[in-house]
């Protein structure tokens, strides 16, 4: 787990880094999570098939989030328990380019699950992947120990060599946005709108 890049929210993170950073819409939280953040764990399954992700609850390390390319939304690529042992074995969270099942199981547990949805019907276990290599997930090129943050608004990957200015900045840009009240926001919000208006001929 990373714990200075969690007290970050993902919105501060995405203007720090653009959308390039920042997975697709269909990369949800499954249930009401808490925020996550953690070294990913790099996982790739071909469609239909979850044997690399059963693989990797063994293989990563605690506190890190098991990130998983596979570009497949007809086959779950986890369900309850294997959720419950990643649990027990301490990763922090899933983020899967897929679905998975027995999301009560999940929610009770609760367990972080970020992906595209359920389904019922589980993957096979034939197909060898990748761990540890470079997977593209909701659109993102995600590398193995890049800081995976992740909530309701989203999930954003924090490159590994970029984590410590990213981090920086984030501190400020938060410290500087709390001294700010209400009413100081809004007026200098008023005039950026008005100004951007003006300069575009706007006159209503």
């Amino acid at each position: 787990m990373d714990d200075g890049l969690k007290g970050v929210p993902p919105t501060t993170l995405a203007d720090l880094l653009g959308r390039e950073q920042v997975m697709d819409i269909g990369i949800r939280p499954l249930w009401d999570a808490p925020r996550v953040a953690g070294p990913a764990y790099t996982v790739r399954c071909p469609p239909g098939d979850n044997l690399m992700l059963h693989a990797a609850v063994y293989r990563a390390e605690p506190g890190s989030v098991i990130v998983v390319e596979s570009g497949d939304v007809d086959h779950a690529l986890a369900g309850g328990n294997v959720c419950a042992v990643a649990q027990r074995r301490g990763i922090a969270a899933f983020v899967v380019d897929g679905v998975i099942r027995d999301l009560g199981e999940v929610r009770e547990a609760r367990f972080p699950v970020f992906s595209r949805g359920v389904i019922p019907i589980p993957g096979t276990k034939n197909a060898l992947g990748e761990l540890g290599a470079p997977a593209r997930v909701g659109g993102v090129l995600v590398h193995p120990g890049d800081i995976v943050v992740a909530d309701e608004e989203g999930v954003v990957v924090v490159p590994a060599a970029r984590r410590e200015e990213t981090l920086r900045a984030a501190r400020t840009k938060l410290a500087a946005e709390a001294e700010e009240s209400l009413d100081a926001w809004e007026e200098n919000h008023r005039a950026r709108i008005e100004k951007a208006l003006r300069d575009r001929g706007f006159t209503g």
